[in-house]
């Protein structure tokens, strides 16, 4: 095999899910022997400031986790986390390095499966960007009501916690077959938690894990096999 680009990870937000995420990348990557693997610069940070917080100062830090990533040998970077994607064109121009986008891959992913609403389970942050991306691939979203948003950001802060235990995964089941009684005809893990206690066999719908198909997308960008993301201009 021949070389590869260097990823950067951007982790941490929380610890668990970027593990998770490692994981995948590395499971989907072709190799033959050790030396196949790519070669992986992850800071796992879970001491940036919650991006869930208005007027976090989590901008600044990630850019500055950026640059070090950079300094350090990486040629492209991931992002494992949606919410922390609204800082994305920050993290580019600090880096200079291209962004394999999260978002993007889970928009593009629910178009494919020929849905028109997309339900999203994601932080107020990551559905206002999801809303974006999906109304760019003419798809709506569903989201929840106010009372199922603030379950769902109580499920995610339990799972940072380290419960995932079957009472969080039967509540965010629950709030999934909510977004599909409303007309979801595709469910979004838009948190890098949420796949930690769902699984497409606990849908009726077809379910698209952003993350899964990040890390698919980065074996795929590093090994040239897809073409490495424009900088924004």
């Amino acid at each position: 095999m021949g070389e590869s680009l260097t990823l950067g990870v951007l982790g941490g937000m929380g610890p668990a899910a970027t593990l998770d995420f490692l994981q995948k990348l590395q499971a989907y990557t072709p190799i033959e022997s050790e030396q196949d693997h790519l070669r992986v610069l992850v800071d796992i940070n879970p001491k940036v400031p919650d991006r869930n917080t208005p007027g976090s100062l989590a901008g600044p830090v990630l850019a500055e986790m950026a640059g070090a990533l950079r300094g350090a040998g990486a040629e492209v970077l991931a992002i494992a986390c949606n919410t922390a994607h609204a800082y994305a064109g920050l993290i580019q121009r600090a880096s200079g390095l291209p962004l394999i986008d999260l978002i993007e891959t889970g928009a593009q992913a629910a178009a494919g499966t020929g849905a028109m609403r997309a339900g999203v389970l994601g932080t107020k942050g990551a559905l206002k960007l999801y809303r974006e991306y999906l109304a760019a691939q003419a798809m709506g979203l569903v989201g929840l009501s106010a009372q199922g948003q603030d379950e769902f950001m109580e499920l995610i802060y339990r799972i940072k916690a380290g419960d995932t235990g079957p009472e969080v995964k039967a509540a965010m089941v629950k709030l999934a077959d909510d977004l599909i009684a409303d007309g979801a005809e595709v469910v979004i893990a838009g948190c890098t938690e949420a796949p930690l206690v769902l699984a497409a066999k606990d849908l009726k719908v077809e379910f698209i894990d952003p993350g899964d198909l990040l890390a698919r997308r980065c074996v795929a960008v590093c090994l040239g096999l897809e073409p490495v993301p424009a900088l924004p201009i």
